[in-house]
């Protein structure tokens, strides 16, 4: 019924069956021959992914804060210095934090800056502060960086406005798409007439004025990297600001470095890793795309990792702080299949380098990748791994583990964070998949419920006539709807290397046959209750 690890990996990798060389090479060939189109091809050698790094504590900036260096010898001529301003309502903006990607330094009384970049880093950017208004592209992206472009005596002036925001932002939602992973002008056109139409909506339903935001949390593209402007379609009708996180099917392949492979996403979007303030909460995006030519692990390189720590030097203990990447830290899929290791496809490989950074901090990292939905605690984290606006790669209405298409929605109020996954096309209150008896044939007997959004801190009952006969038992298995959908060679028809997956988010009764009403009832960590009516 299920996946083999490893083509589940490569699927992942590249979209093709692992044993399948010829599609393999076709699907190789077809990328090399858009890339050579678009002028993007630089190269044929690859740089293997090194040993783990970790951070070093390098030296202290003139603002006596951690000053973070890459270790690199660079000549004097490679060096680019970089002066400007952060001006807002005609005066200088204080304390905002202005970096290179690597170096960190800060704004003056004046709200004036100086950096020095090795001059290999593409962009100058600001950490965006509290109190002000996400600045944005004409497509709604959100625009807080310069090229780096220095003049013939390596010096670069770059100068940010800032808008203040007339409101608080102490109460403000943000919402996660991970994985729009359109290819074709098909998966296009769903994208935009269910998945936008679900956001505006949503965001009209809230009617309360409070700033909102988005991420697109990575795999914005399926590898047609000539569809970005579609994305930004999207972004554009959905009304609010967008950040953007890089996925593994939003880079260039055929290149010298991992570093090269970022290029196109660069060019639309901007930096890669950054991190910006609103209200009480810092929030960070990270790159854990590690290209290595024959394919990509999830890892962090060094230098992000010391920028990483140079920003949380800057933000005091016990702030909450949500990081934001594509691939996540630790995916518990292995341990479903039986495997006693993550893979390094759909885990991050040095994730504890992660995990020790963020141990002074309220942290929660939100994440994409698996097209599955699943909360982990690890490290002292608590992450969100989310489902997927394409689903199953666009092949129907759910993801592999039975989880609807859709994203995350969050509240946040001071410091205090609130979410929930909202289905497209449902209402925001549909939480529940109920089966009927024998849905499953090893537990004939049984109810079966899909409670795709569970964590430990929920609680799953069930009733019969009003009347409620106890906890449904948690169980590890495969979504009833996803096998019929799903398993067999040739399903689904789009995407047949599609199959079920197993998860740990259902739920299994032993109600009565034909007595009546059946209702399950989820409550989740906050207390709201969602129910769902199995009539016989």
């Amino acid at each position: 019924m299920f996946i083999q690890q490893d083509l589940f990996i490569h699927r992942f990798n590249l979209g093709v069956p692992m044993n399948d060389n010829n599609s393999l090479n076709r699907y190789l060939a077809s990328r090399r021959s858009f890339l050579k189109k678009a002028g993007l091809l630089t190269g044929a050698g690859f740089i293997l992914p090194s040993t783990v790094l970790t951070s070093h504590s390098g030296t202290v900036d003139t603002n006596g804060i951690p000053a973070v260096h890459s270790g690199r010898d660079n000549s004097a001529g490679s060096m680019v210095r970089i002066r400007g301003h952060v001006i807002s309502d005609g005066s200088g903006v204080r304390d905002v934090v202005v970096t290179d990607g690597l170096r960190v330094t800060q704004t003056n009384d004046e709200g004036e800056y100086e950096l020095v970049s090795d001059g290999r880093r593409p962009f100058v950017y600001l950490s965006l502060p509290s109190g002000y208004r996400i600045p944005t592209n004409p497509t709604g992206t959100a625009h807080f960086y310069k090229k780096i472009t220095p003049d013939s005596n390596g010096e670069m002036t770059a100068r940010f406005q800032l808008e203040p925001r007339r409101n608080s932002e102490d109460h403000h939602r943000f919402l996660l798409l991970a994985d729009p992973q359109t290819e074709n002008n098909y998966e296009v056109e769903r994208f935009h007439s269910e998945t936008v139409p679900d956001i505006q909506q949503l965001i009209r339903s809230f009617g309360d004025g409070q700033p909102i935001f988005g991420f697109g949390c990575g795999d914005l593209m399926f590898d047609n990297l000539e569809l970005f402007p579609e994305y930004e379609v999207a972004v554009k009708k959905s009304g609010v600001p967008f950040f953007q996180v890089l996925g593994n099917h939003d880079i260039v392949f055929d290149v010298p470095s991992t570093e090269k492979s970022y290029k196109v996403f660069h060019e639309y979007f901007g930096p890669s890793h950054y991190s910006f303030d609103m209200g009480e909460v810092h929030y960070i995006v990270l790159n854990n795309i590690f290209w290595h030519g024959a394919g990509y692990i999830g890892y962090l390189g060094r230098d992000q990792l010391d920028w990483l720590k140079a920003n949380l030097a800057r933000v005091e203990s016990g702030r909450t702080v949500i990081v934001t990447m594509h691939i996540p830290a630790e995916s518990k899929q292995y341990a479903r299949f039986g495997q006693g290791t993550p893979s390094t496809h759909i885990s991050v490989t040095n994730r504890h380098e992660l995990y020790r950074l963020l141990e002074p901090y309220n942290a929660h990292i939100l994440s994409g990748h698996t097209h599955e939905h699943e909360h982990v605690f690890e490290g002292g984290v608590h992450e969100h791994i989310h489902g997927t606006v394409c689903g199953a790669w666009w092949s129907g209405p759910i993801c592999f583990d039975g989880t609807p298409n859709g994203y995350g929605v969050y509240e946040v109020r001071g410091s205090e964070l609130r979410w929930q996954y909202k289905s497209t096309g449902k209402a925001h209150d549909h939480q529940i998949r109920l089966y009927k008896h024998g849905t499953d044939p090893e537990a004939a007997d049984e109810i079966v419920a899909n409670v795709w959004d569970w964590d430990p801190e929920w609680n799953v009952f069930w009733y019969e006539n009003g009347e409620r006969r106890g906890r449904m038992k948690r169980k590890t298995g495969p979504d009833p709807l996803s096998v019929k959908l799903h398993d067999g060679s040739d399903k689904p028809e789009r995407r047949t290397w599609v199959n079920p997956v197993p998860n740990d988010h259902m739920f299994y009764a032993p109600a009565a046959r034909n007595n009546g009403d059946i209702v399950v009832e989820a409550v989740n960590r906050f207390g709201k209750a969602f129910k769902t009516h199995l009539r016989q």
